[in-house]
């Protein structure tokens, strides 16, 4: 049992704001362009890395001691202390301006600009929305709105039978790959991400009840906006808007799709039977 919500408590931390800075290295580069299927190469100074390389940086350090039972650090520090159990990506916003660069030293300004509760299917949900700005000596590289959801640690016992879902949808283009465990592990190292949904089976299925290690998030937005880029002659687009759908597991194929559409571009990523898990529109 979650202890209870208090939103006008945790919308004091509207307002609140941190930095941090890393250095992009050749390694980092190197490790994310392997887990994100791309020829790895030898790159050096200046050469540009994958467009979403920001989500390997900077990421808190705390000791085991601060860590809760799901991974993460405990709640209350930057980010309020939401009581409710299950924390995950809904979704965001990206606008990419300029490359990160091997040697580069970026620094990332973060602000919580507002929380919000709403009533699901699975229950109480909380949103909590905090905007990113990267930038480096050249100036700003990404703006983002990064949506994080937290919901309550609801059984599937006794539910109703899910409804058939629709027909998958076509895409123009497509390609797919496998997601297995370690494909996860790689991610969840490059980005310093203790969450155990993502590596820890006994713990995902047999506490938090889904049927497998999760698929990141920002994974899937990755494979997005890289997928975008390339059928771009490798220009990432100047917004994308992207939101969760359903959990992506691990152990099967799993699929980038893309359409064009309206002078922009229709992305998702989807599980073995065609069905979006992550949505996003991408406008040049």
């Amino acid at each position: 049992m979650s202890d209870k919500l208090d939103l006008d408590h945790l919308r004091q931390w509207i307002g609140k704001t941190t930095e941090a800075s890393d250095v992009v290295t050749k390694y980092l580069v190197m490790g994310l362009r392997a887990t994100l299927f791309q020829e790895i190469g030898e790159p050096k100074a200046g050469d540009a890395a994958p467009w979403t390389t920001h989500w390997c940086l900077a990421q808190p350090v705390f000791p085991m001691s601060q860590l809760g039972p799901d991974g993460h650090p405990t709640r209350g520090g930057f980010l309020p202390p939401v009581p409710l159990p299950r924390r995950m990506w809904a979704g965001g916003e990206l606008e990419f301006f300029d490359s990160l660069r091997i040697g580069d030293e970026a620094k990332r300004t973060s602000k919580i600009v507002d929380v919000t509760v709403k009533s699901g299917s699975t229950g109480t949900l909380c949103f909590v929305s905090v905007n990113h700005e990267v930038t480096t000596s050249r100036g700003l590289a990404v703006r983002e709105r990064q949506d994080i959801v937290y919901r309550e640690m609801t059984s599937t016992q006794g539910a109703a039978p899910a409804k058939a879902p629709p027909p998958p949808p076509v895409a123009q283009h497509r390609e797919s790959h496998v997601s297995d465990p370690v494909l996860l592990f790689r991610y969840s190292a490059l980005t310093f991400n203790g969450h155990r949904i993502h590596y820890d089976r006994d713990y995902v299925t047999k506490v938090e009840g889904y049927p497998g290690l999760i698929f990141h998030g920002p994974l899937q937005a990755s494979f997005i906006v890289e997928f975008a880029a390339k059928l771009r002659g490798g220009k990432p687009p100047k917004k994308l808007a992207y939101r969760g759908v359903q959990p992506l597991f691990e152990g099967s194929e799993f699929s980038i799709n893309a359409s064009d559409k309206d002078g922009g571009m229709e992305l998702w990523t989807a599980n073995a039977e065609g069905q979006p898990t992550m949505k996003g529109t991408a406008t040049w």
